[in-house]
């Protein structure tokens, strides 16, 4: 069961929140978000620069009413990273490891060399800007934190880092563990 559902966000002073039908609009700073959600089941109310979301239990079973308060719990992280993204963002680095391998800036989009026979050129999507800071250094950002990942995860997919010399794209902060080289039975 979620306990998120038990807090509130706050909706910072230079935020504005609307809600039509089942679009929710949230616009600040750094730009604006809107995502549908499904309304029939999940009411998401706001009152004094806070937003409550608050299943609706009637008529519901046991079963149901449990997958409601998660639902819920899903519905908290979603708005509370759009109120966090159009005031903050959100950025993921990624880091080129391999020798001669390194990333030039293309225009909005980036242009990889990374062991293929051919350079490889990626576009983000609108919403999200792409920078290479050295060339074996690539920083996505943008306001809307699904989006920021999908687009860390499909550069890092052109190049996935090899498990035994760590060659690849990887994530900055997460530790890649090499496995040990394979022996053969050379010494028998």
């Amino acid at each position: 069961m979620s306990k998120l559902i038990k807090k509130t966000i706050i909706i910072p002073n230079n935020t504005k929140v609307e809600i039509k039908e089942n679009q929710l609009t949230v616009s600040g700073p750094k730009g604006q978000i809107t995502k549908n959600f499904k309304t029939d089941m999940i009411e998401i109310k706001i009152q004094d620069n806070q937003i409550w979301i608050i299943p609706k239990y009637e008529n519901f079973s046991k079963r149901t009413q449990r997958f409601l308060k998660k639902l819920a719990g899903t519905y908290w992280s979603i708005v509370n990273s759009m109120v966090r993204g159009v005031n903050e963002g959100y950025t993921k680095v990624l880091q080129i490891v391999g020798l001669g391998w390194k990333a030039n800036q293309k225009g909005e989009g980036v242009e990889l060399l990374v062991g293929y026979s051919h350079p490889v050129v990626f576009y983000p999507p609108k919403g999200v800007s792409l920078k290479v800071e050295d060339p074996q250094k690539i920083v996505v950002s943008g306001i809307d934190k699904e989006l920021v990942g999908q687009v860390a995860a499909n550069i890092h997919k052109i190049r996935k880092p090899d498990s035994y010399k760590g060659k690849g794209i990887r994530y900055a902060d997460k530790k890649l563990v090499l496995k040990e080289s394979k022996k053969g039975a050379k010494g028998r």
